[in-house]
């Protein structure tokens, strides 16, 4: 958002600025004259307006607290009681029809309509609405400034329960303004005291508030008046901000960027909430992975990108290592020796733990499926993998997919048994110590239908979100685009179904969702938001297109989002490494005739650059951060 600072505002007072420049035509002692004045911002991005900010007129007068109403709707003010479900009666519907055209049109509303606190009394809202714009003349926001004075109306009590809900909300209100006192300022007489957030202080405003808001909040608050503008201006507030949205780790990793630092924190929060930088990009590193295989297993470790086994040919399986060095000057692949390795396998998973530690599950051997756990520390003098004989296993199988928690955690879930029978189950195995780390089956009262060749992803801490894969239906199995949820958090974690064809508590998110798919790439976001890469598609040779989804949301939203950049020419039967939550590295892929190892893609998030990676001929600055999680490779035979 941009502000004008040449903008005149007299004396000392924060004026509320548009734009184009030119202030509103009321100042912060203008809103707070004797009548009680809520404020409120909602984010105009989404279409369902949710709120974002109030201040404390708007919970002392409502008695609403904050937490009761951010991400709803305001209209909620036109139903009586917080267990209304419809507007009342009495509520004005030309004028809920004149908000609902300026909001559609960008244009500003004034006028009065008729709001309920929450203990059901009656209030007259003198409201108006001003849309804010972004730098590229985008509606990002809209202020609302209510005026609420008592409504001359009888409607009788609200059942008694409602009235002692609030009661005490409605009390602290009146006793705030019985020991209200109006401020002489030299402008009339303007009081100061009822928006209590102007009277912190800067540190308190800070520390106890801002720091603890997303950057999409904190972008909110600074579009309200000055004073809040120069203070989410504060690199070391965005860093704090960034630290709590994307987790300490990736935090500490880019301070360590030059890159990063000249961008800066604020720009970055702003590149990755928005995704405006995102963009693809071709890299061209030396070496080579060979004998040639697919449906191998890569993940990423700090800056490198580790690729293990495959199937190689007439089915050979693969059990060698190779690693890509991220921060070399000029990239290559390395044949890493390594000790005592595990049996050849496809179809299995690779991830990494504890810093360095690469952990394989699970595939498909020479003598069959396998269930086996092996772990190898990457960062020893002579590396050397050793097999894990964790307790209670789950039962051999392949094509299962796999995410990892609190960097310890693996989380193992789906795929097929020996017989051809798809796995509904879920497993996590605590890899902290791995001395005789115990297999804990995750019970839940209703699973998601069987399948294989889906995603599992982590968002939100201890969230895991699947997607697609093919899926048990009856006696047939076809591809999905069903999303389930789970939070591991809980003391019984459940399957909620986000959407799904006639599955328990499914909804319809809006937007476009992706086509059902399998083999696909799942990348977590900052901020806990999921994006969707290619996968087999019926009907399609390649599904290039990227979809993203926020599940934190109270309604999600799939969204296209379209990248430039040279994207890879074959968006199925490909391994991605996600890096720190900024960059995805894709490799290999299915031409349909061959399989490719030879091209690299990165989806970048951000404009951080940094030299020495050459990608389509240009030097760029790529960012060191850990890894999240590995992909796996895709079998041809799966596409059948």
């Amino acid at each position: 958002m941009e502000w004008d600072s040449s903008s005149d505002v007299s004396g000392d007072e924060e004026g509320f600025l548009l734009n184009d420049g030119g202030p509103l035509s009321f100042t912060v002692g203008n809103l707070l004259e004797a009548t009680p004045c809520g404020f409120v911002v909602t984010d105009a991005l989404d279409p369902e307006h949710p709120i974002i900010y109030v201040n404390a007129g708007f919970e002392l007068v409502t008695g609403y607290r904050a937490e009761e109403v951010l991400g709803r709707n305001c209209r909620f003010l036109q139903c009586r009681g917080p267990f209304a479900k419809r507007r009342h009666p009495l509520v004005d519907f030309t004028v809920v029809s004149e908000i609902r055209r300026c909001l559609d049109d960008g244009v500003e509303f004034q006028g009065d309509l008729l709001n309920f606190a929450k203990d059901g009394s009656p209030l007259m809202n003198r409201l108006r609405l001003t849309p804010i714009y972004g730098d590229d003349k985008t509606i990002t926001h809209v202020i609302g400034i209510q005026f609420f004075s008592e409504a001359n109306l009888d409607l009788g009590p609200l059942p008694e329960t409602l009235t002692k809900e609030s009661a005490r909300s409605s009390d602290q209100f009146y006793s705030y303004l019985s020991s209200y006192r109006p401020v002489p300022t030299g402008h009339g007489n303007i009081c100061r005291e009822v928006c209590g957030i102007l009277q912190l202080s800067d540190e308190v405003f800070f520390l106890k508030i801002l720091s603890r808001l997303t950057p999409r909040d904190i972008a909110s608050v600074g579009s309200v008046c000055k004073r809040f503008y120069e203070l989410t201006k504060n690199e070391d507030l965005w860093r704090m901000v960034c630290q709590n949205t994307w987790g300490s780790e990736t935090t500490r990793v880019l301070e360590t960027v030059s890159g990063a630092k000249r961008l800066g924190w604020g720009r970055l929060a702003r590149e990755l909430t928005t995704l405006e930088a995102a963009a693809w990009r071709k890299l061209t590193v030396g070496g080579a992975v060979e004998p040639s295989r697919c449906n191998f297993s890569a993940c990423a470790v700090g800056n490198r990108v580790v690729l293990f086994g495959g199937e190689g040919v007439n089915m050979q399986p693969m059990n060698d290592t190779f690693v890509l060095d991220l921060n070399a000057s000029y990239p290559e692949w390395q044949h890493v020796k390594v000790n005592s390795p595990p049996p050849g396998r496809w179809g299995h998973t690779l991830s990494c733990v504890n810093g360095s530690h690469l952990v394989v599950f699970g595939g498909c051997g020479k003598q069959g499926l396998l269930n086996d756990v092996f772990v190898l520390d990457l960062d020893a003098q002579h590396p050397t993998w050793r097999e894990i004989s964790g307790l209670a296993p789950p039962i051999p199988r392949s094509w299962h997919s796999s995410c990892t928690l609190d960097g310890t955690k693996l989380v193992v879930s789906g795929g097929c048994t020996d017989a051809g029978v798809l796995l509904s189950d879920t497993f996590l195995l605590d890899l902290t110590t791995m001395e005789k780390p115990v297999w804990r089956e995750i019970l839940a009262a209703w699973t998601p239908p069987s399948r294989l060749g889906h995603t599992l992803s982590v968002y939100g801490g201890r969230k895991i979100l699947m997607f697609g894969g093919l899926a048990k239906r009856g006696p047939l199995r076809f591809r999905s685009s069903d999303v389930f949820t789970m939070d591991l958090s809980e003391d019984e974690p459940c399957w909620t179904c986000v959407t799904g064809c006639g599955m328990p508590g499914a909804g319809n998110p809006a937007g476009i969702a992706p086509p059902p798919r399998l083999d696909h790439v799942a990348v977590s976001l900052p901020g806990g938001r999921i994006l969707i890469f290619g996968g087999s598609v019926a009907g399609l040779h390649s599904a290039s297109q990227l979809y993203l989804l926020d599940p934190t949301d109270e309604k999600p939203t799939w969204r296209i989002l379209n990248v430039p950049g040279q994207p890879p020419g074959v968006a199925w039967g490909h391994s991605t490494c996600i890096v720190g939550g900024t960059r995805a590295i894709v490799l290999g892929g299915q031409t349909g005739e061959e399989w490719m190892l030879s091209e690299l893609h990165e989806l970048s998030l951000t404009n951080t650059v940094m030299e020495g990676h050459r990608i389509e001929g240009t030097t760029v600055r790529t960012i060191n951060l850990d890894s999240s999680r590995g992909g796996m490779g895709n079998r041809t035979s799966l596409d059948q």
